[in-house]
This record gives structure tokens, sequence and C-alpha cells, in this order.
């Protein structure tokens, strides 16, 4: 599909709103979802570092 211009490359024949929309709503789950892994992660890992010093102190 090639278009004239940039223009008519962003409006995508009319239907540029939601094309548009619907990539920076998924773009923004992926990153959310991303970000709220990481997070996730990262509680786990201090739960289960505190749990060893934990274990390690009741030796």
């Amino acid at each position: 599909m090639a278009f004239e211009s940039f223009a008519d490359f962003l409006a995508m024949g009319k239907h540029g709103f939601y094309v548009w929309s619907a990539y920076g709503i998924s773009a923004f789950l992926v990153i959310t979802s991303m970000v709220l892994a990481l997070r996730g992660q990262g509680r786990v890992r201090q739960t289960l570092a505190r749990q060893q010093r934990r274990a390690e102190v009741d030796k």
C-alpha cells in the first residue's frame, strides 16, 4: 500500500484514529505489563532474600 504523503499515511484512509489509537493502547498495555512484572520480580527477590537471612539467623 503506497501513500501520497506522510499525512495520508497518518490518516490511513480515514481510519487513522482507530489504527493509531489501537497501536497506542497496545503499546501502553505491553509496557505496563513489563513494568509490573519487573516490579513484582523485585518484590519476590526481596522476600526470598529476607527469608534466607531469617533462615541463616535461626540456624
